[in-house]
């Protein structure tokens, strides 16, 4: 009798151990359902109803029959989507080491003491959560052939109207913008380097550039990868701005043009909406992110977490 009660005990600890971690799992997965269910609803289910649209002939009046891969070779071969693919790979190089060298310059200046810093802060951050469409107009109106700039530097040149400087300057517009969200992940990584490291340099005479370059950069290494991959993501969807400039056309003579706003002119701007070519760009420029992506996170992010 005693033998059998010391065998059942265990038992039925281990049974309402077994009902307690079922709970607890149950309540875990109930948790992450509800978010779940949204990213499928509004991310997964959108993204394979664009890849089914994609191999079918899709206008205004809905589906009008499969036609293979005619619209990935529509999109592999036309000149525009090449001239866009170059604009944006221009844009992308040109906008995200800015912006990262400007970030980090305003985020090395706020961290160093500087008095009033909370207001500079603040002031440095304030282009990033402003109005877009507010800043490309009064860009529009200073950078104009004879606006406040030109004026005063004595130049002519109608900056976002020009085929040879439109993704230029929305490269220069953008990197100001963009600086102060980059400004605060640098700062946040900064303020987590120890001082102790700063101080063993100050014994040893180290010069503030040296201790820079050989203290502050390297350390900053994770940030670098953060900000690279997220805004350099970021970078490639542009498509407020161009449309701004150009009105939705991405002129002069395709300047501006990006594979975003190809989409949108495939599918809504043309005479005949072709949402099955626009759904193929689509399908076709999230294969180009999603392989830069692992590109990025196989080369610096795997040197970042070494």
């Amino acid at each position: 009798m005693t033998a059998t009660a010391t065998e059942t005990i265990p038992k039925a600890r281990r049974s309402t151990m077994l009902g307690a971690r079922i709970r607890e799992a149950g309540w875990g997965y109930a948790f992450v359902a509800v978010p779940m269910a949204v990213f499928g609803l509004f991310f997964i289910y959108p993204f394979g109803y664009m890849v089914y649209i994609s191999f079918r002939k899709w206008g205004i009046l809905g589906n009008q029959g499969s036609v293979g891969t005619r619209n990935y070779h529509d999109v592999l071969n036309d000149p525009i989507f090449h001239t866009a693919l170059k604009n944006i790979a221009e844009y992308t190089i040109g906008v995200v080491p800015l912006a990262m060298a400007l970030g980090l310059s305003l985020a090395l200046i706020v961290n160093a003491g500087l008095r009033g810093r909370n207001f500079f802060r603040s002031a440095f951050y304030f282009p990033s959560i402003a109005s877009s469409v507010a800043i490309v107009t009064i860009a529009l109106y200073l950078f104009k052939s004879n606006g406040l700039f030109n004026t005063t530097f004595g130049f002519s040149t109608p900056w976002f109207t020009t085929a040879s400087t439109a993704t230029w300057a929305i490269v220069g517009l953008n990197g100001w913008t963009t600086s102060g969200t980059i400004m605060l992940f640098y700062l946040a990584a900064l303020q987590s380097i120890p001082t102790e490291v700063y101080e063993a340099a100050a014994v040893d005479n180290t010069s503030r550039w040296r201790a820079f370059w050989r203290i502050t950069f390297p350390l900053l290494r994770p940030a670098h990868f953060f900000v690279l991959v997220i805004f350099g993501v970021g970078a490639l969807k542009l498509f407020d701005q161009p449309f701004l400039v150009s009105g939705g056309s991405g002129g002069p003579n395709y300047s501006t043009m990006n594979p975003i706003l190809y989409i949108y002119t495939k599918a809504f701007a043309s005479g005949a909406a072709d949402f099955g070519h626009a759904a193929a760009a689509g399908v076709v420029y999230f294969v180009i992110i999603f392989v830069l992506t692992v590109v990025a996170r196989l080369t610096v992010g795997r040197q970042q977490s070494v």
